[in-house]
């Protein structure tokens, strides 16, 4: 291969890292709006951390469980777009997602709906396991938060 062709290969292979992170990130969230908890898991490594507005929760099997037992009855809609990668090395990247979220929680359809209208950015660290990319990080910074019209639901006691 000519000495030319080696930095062409290295901007091809950047390219196809970075389709592979964004089409993750977006697989994300389809599957957490669509309640698809064992292919959400599946976007995860083994010791993923996730920081919704400082609420902590650590390991991938513990993201999908806590994820599926907090939305599985709250309608969402999530979009992220805009992403800013950047990669420390050939297995490791960092985006940063600007982000809006609809959540809806369940009522028995009297009054208007209860949820919020969020707007904020997602900070996530991928790391390439056995050659596919991963979320081994991912923290949600809310900047803005609109309430439904029902306003936002009471915490549970």
């Amino acid at each position: 291969m000519p000495d030319s062709a080696a930095p062409g290969q290295a901007a091809l292979a950047r390219l196809l890292d970075l389709e592979e992170i964004r089409t993750l990130k977006a697989r994300y969230f389809r599957l957490m709006d669509t309640k698809d908890w064992k292919a959400l898991r599946e976007v995860f490594t083994d010791d993923a951390r996730m920081d919704i507005d400082g609420f902590v929760t650590d390991g991938g099997d513990a993201i999908a469980a806590f994820m599926s037992g907090v939305l599985a009855s709250v309608r969402t809609v999530h979009h992220g777009h805009m992403p800013e990668i950047t990669f420390a090395d050939d297995g490791h990247a960092q985006g940063i997602w600007a982000m809006y979220d609809y959540v809806e929680f369940p009522h028995d359809g009297e009054g208007d709906p209860q949820g919020l209208k969020g707007y904020g950015h997602y900070h996530d660290e991928y790391r390439r396991q056995n050659g596919e990319w991963r979320i081994a990080l991912t923290r949600l910074v809310r900047l803005r938060v609109d309430p439904l019209p029902g306003g936002m639901p009471q915490a549970p006691a």
